[in-house]
């Protein structure tokens, strides 16, 4: 609830701090002293709009200052915890008018946006009036009061959840049809490259071996010639083989006659022919070796080519060429599982729609029965209120096609004034009066669920006099004591059942330089002359302080 309230130089106000507790406060005050102005500073500190006009003549800013302590996990603590704030301990929602015209907001001293603001502030505070616009008046809330009558959380989590897992499950299949769509569309693509890759058959490495291979017949071919030359010099009829032969043969029948001058030259000879034999094989081996049959040089040639063809074909080097011949294979695999995982994902979809209208209908059967229960319990609050010819009625409309999140319903209070008149929605067939007095009976209604932990009603006593107005009074104070309210009233009746009685004035201030606006918390004694006040207008007599004494004894 709010706790405190701190003005400065906002209009009127010059320096303002109150302090409010929990039940009903009235703020009570002739006209033009002040009440509007302070309803509309402390709508400045809950993100209302601002304006450059409200900041007090002669100075340069304005500021509100307005303390709550709502309880852990209360929305308001929720919508802070998300714009990163601290909030541990009271909210503190501060508002800087500048006379230029800009603004600034804080909360818990960090500075926030406008709307970051009006978020915190909507979850804290509902201000009633008969021009105002964000009470009970717009239809997208009007779902979440009804549920909230209902104590629908359980359903309307139920079907959030279900929500999501439909969307997610959607979500699932398109992603996949899109898949498989594509993969669809290259199908004929894959199936002919993977065959093709196939009957290729390409191995790793292979594009290397083949073309050192093919280089070394190409020089195995040049190089022949000279190695057929050479064995010709060392074996053919040019060889000195056997003219070798021959003068070792000589030497041999020589040697006894001088061993000492043949030996060595026996031994050199010797070792010529060996050398000569060592040249013949070696070069007969590298002839057999350089041989190769000109069909392999070409089947070699062909491979090369085709792997080289697929690589460009495929921009892909000829390495890789085995790996993509898999990674299509496991394409057209995927393809065939897709079609598969079509069929369950649509399964899951379908599983998943069926359980989301499950719960979406039970929903439906809810708010159904509930609005039921919330239009006789508003429509039995209307007589006392001067409202004993009207009804209200909550409109359920139900439609599939724009189901979401909370359901297909789009629900709607509707009012009928008078009987034979035509119902229609709130706002447009109530009056100014008529629609505070509806609200009120709504809040009284919902006034332990789907309420704002502080309400403000500002005149909603308007027009209304005698029973109708002090049925008004019995009404708040029975919200006092669910919820802190706090009403500007100029109904005797009102005021006389408050927990706290506040009386605004204007006076002058700065040595009657300026009119200023001050807020007084009455003690028993003035607060009966306010009311008396109120009862007799200018001139208080003893009979408006003994009728004021027994309207204060009455309410208690």
């Amino acid at each position: 609830m709010l706790v405190q309230l701190a003005i400065r130089d906002i209009v009127l106000i010059d320096r303002l701090e109150l302090e409010f507790g929990s039940g009903l406060t009235v703020l009570t005050g002739e006209t033009g002293a002040g009440k509007s102005i302070l309803l509309d500073a402390f709508s400045l500190a809950l993100g209302g709009r601002g304006d450059g006009s409200l900041v007090r003549s002669g100075q340069a800013q304005g500021q509100v200052v307005a303390v709550f302590d709502p309880p852990v996990g209360h929305p308001a603590r929720l919508a802070a915890a998300e714009q990163g704030l601290d909030v541990e301990g009271d909210l503190i929602l501060r508002r800087v008018q500048m006379a230029d015209g800009r603004s600034r907001a804080f909360v818990n001293d960090q500075p926030v946006s406008i709307q970051a603001l009006r978020s915190i502030g909507d979850a804290l505070v509902e201000i009633h009036g008969q021009h105002d616009d964000r009470a009970l008046v717009d239809p997208e809330v009007h779902r979440s009061l009804l549920d909230a009558f209902a104590g629908n959380g359980e359903l309307v989590a139920a079907t959030c959840a279900a929500h999501a897992a439909l969307r997610g499950a959607e979500k699932a299949l398109r992603d996949e049809t899109a898949a498989v769509e594509a993969a669809r569309k290259e199908a004929d693509y894959l199936s002919h490259a993977h065959a093709e890759l196939a009957k290729l058959a390409p191995r790793p490495g292979e594009e290397e071996a083949l073309a050192a291979e093919r280089t070394a017949m190409q020089q195995a071919e040049k190089v022949t010639g000279d190695l057929r030359d050479a064995q010709e010099s060392v074996s053919g009829d040019g060889s000195p083989l056997s003219t070798l032969s021959a003068a070792l043969r000589r030497l041999e029948r020589r040697q006894p006659q001088a061993p000492h001058l043949i030996d060595p030259a026996l031994k050199a000879l010797d070792a010529a022919l060996t050398a000569l034999d060592l040249a013949q094989q070696t070069l007969d081996q590298a002839l057999r070796d350089a041989e190769f049959d000109p069909r392999a040089l070409e089947q070699v040639e062909e491979r090369l080519f085709a792997l080289r063809a697929a690589s460009r074909k495929y921009a892909s080097p000829a390495d890789q060429l085995p790996a993509l011949a898999e990674r299509f294979a496991a394409d057209l695999a995927a393809l065939d599982a897709g079609e598969a995982r079509l069929v369950a994902l649509a399964k899951a979809r379908d599983e998943a729609q069926a359980h989301y209208r499950q719960c979406a209908a039970a929903l439906t059967a809810a708010r159904v029965k509930a609005s039921k229960a919330l239009d006789a319990a508003v429509t039995a609050e209307l007589p006392p209120l001067k409202l004993e010819r009207a009804a209200f009625s909550t409109q359920i409309l139900t439609d599939e096609a724009q189901a979401g999140p909370q359901g297909a319903e789009r629900v709607e209070f509707w009012v009928q004034t008078n009987p034979g008149s035509r119902p229609g929605p709130l706002m447009k067939v109530a009056s100014g009066g008529e629609l505070s007095r509806f609200m009120l009976a709504l809040k009284v209604v919902l006034a332990d669920r789907g309420s704002a932990p502080t309400l403000v009603f500002d005149e909603i006593d308007s027009g209304a006099g005698g029973a109708a107005a002090d049925a008004i009074g019995q009404r708040l104070a029975r919200l006092g004591a669910k919820v802190q309210v706090l009403s500007v009233t100029h109904a005797p009746q009102v005021a006389a059942r408050a927990t706290t009685h506040m009386r605004i004035s204007k006076d002058l201030a700065d040595k009657g330089a300026r009119a200023a606006t001050r807020v007084a918390p009455l003690a028993d004694a003035h607060r009966r002359e306010e009311i008396a006040r109120m009862l007799a207008g200018a001139t208080i007599t003893e009979e408006a302080r003994a009728a004021a004494a027994r309207l204060i004894e009455n309410a208690r």
